[in-house]
């Protein structure tokens, strides 16, 4: 799909609950400013609210809404290792 910015690419597209058609699961593989609603909003859909449930191999499984749990030492390795990874796409090799 090509957007005013650019394209962007969707990974895996779904709805969260096959009897439910108005919530629907999207995954992604990028991060340019509200990227999913502008996705919808250019197909013509009215997005009510959006819930992020993923980032960086990163959820909310049992955390409470408001609430925060500390990383374990596993995902800071992964986030480090992503961002050192992130600093490395934009450069060419001479």
């Amino acid at each position: 799909m090509v957007l005013e910015d650019g394209s962007v690419k969707v990974d895996s597209l779904a709805y969260a609950d096959s009897k439910d058609k108005s919530i629907i699961g999207i995954e992604i593989h990028s991060g340019r400013n509200r990227i999913v609603r502008r996705i919808f909003e250019h197909l013509g859909y009215d997005v009510k609210a959006l819930d992020r449930v993923m980032y960086a191999g990163l959820t909310k499984k049992n955390v409470e809404r408001g609430r925060w749990r500390y990383l374990t030492e596993k995902e800071v390795r992964l986030l480090k290792f992503l961002k050192k990874g992130n600093k490395n796409l934009g450069k060419k090799e001479a």
